[in-house]
């Protein structure tokens, strides 16, 4: 196996345009980094396909970045990565660092909020899966968790309905579910949710915290890259944005997550 080196690019996927909030906080972090980022657009929304099924598109797309010669995988999409994390670990046989959104995010909560009541929100996949509770669990530091699936969210952003009456209904019903009443903490348990980060802090009114994974994704991505040495310090390559279907309107929706309109590539996981 060649040695990595901090030239190569960061490969970044999830089912759409989600995973882009994640490779904005790592350019922001890291903007000498340059990215491979795979919307699995033809098969969106992972968080009600099949276990089954997300581990073989995941198992394409690693495919595809490891090709494109990639020195890490980052899994940007939380259904992915309490489906398929595990087993692209075991594909990729430790050839490259395979990053997920849920460890990132159980390792900061369990450091700041435990003796605490912790809410988390996300899709019926990720709920469904326990995997943020049993890790959290894992850790001993006396976290309840409180998770709600919130499944009208997804489909809400991407429609472009945040920071309107729609929204700010959608979001009131969810958030005033019995479950996630008494909570210190709330995570944002998809990588679409940074988007109407702003309305539910509005909501909270500064009572609870808001937990961005994007942010602590990057964070923990920075931290790999220096420890190995393969922080790319100095040059700048272009980034790369490909997607296994394609449409006009989802390039133009790709602005709302990127903050700057990037340009797609179409490349079908089958041919």
């Amino acid at each position: 196996m060649a040695a990595l080196s901090p030239d190569q690019p960061i490969g970044i996927f999830d089912s759409g345009i989600g995973g882009l909030t994640v490779a904005h906080a790592i350019k922001q972090m890291m903007p000498h980094e340059s990215i491979i980022y795979f919307g699995d657009t033809a098969h969106l929304p992972y968080g009600d396909k099949s276990e089954a099924a997300i581990q073989a598109y995941s198992i394409k797309i690693a495919d595809v970045l490891m090709k494109k010669n990639c020195k890490v995988i980052v899994i940007a999409c939380n259904s992915a990565s309490s489906a398929a994390y595990e087993l692209l670990k075991e594909y990729t046989q430790n050839s490259v660092k395979v990053i997920n959104v849920i460890d990132p995010m159980v390792q900061w909560v369990t450091e700041k909020f435990h003796d605490c009541s912790v809410g988390l929100i996300g899709t019926k996949r990720t709920v469904q899966s326990g995997m943020y509770a049993s890790k959290i669990a894992a850790l001993g530091r006396n976290i309840t968790l409180h998770s709600l699936a919130t499944p009208l969210l997804v489909p809400m952003i991407e429609e472009g309905f945040f920071n309107n009456k729609i929204s700010h209904d959608i979001i009131d019903k969810y958030l005033r579910d019995p479950i996630l009443q008494n909570i210190q903490a709330l995570i944002l348990g998809c990588t679409h949710y940074p988007l109407i980060k702003k309305e539910i802090n509005d909501f909270y009114g500064g009572n609870v915290e808001v937990l961005d994974s994007s942010e602590a994704v990057a964070r923990s991505l920075f931290n790999h890259l220096e420890e190995k040495g393969l922080l790319n310090n100095h040059s700048t390559t272009e980034d790369h944005f490909l997607v296994s279907d394609f449409t006009d309107s989802f390039e133009a929706s790709t602005k709302l997550f990127f903050q700057k309109a990037v340009h797609l590539e179409k490349h079908p996981l089958w041919n």
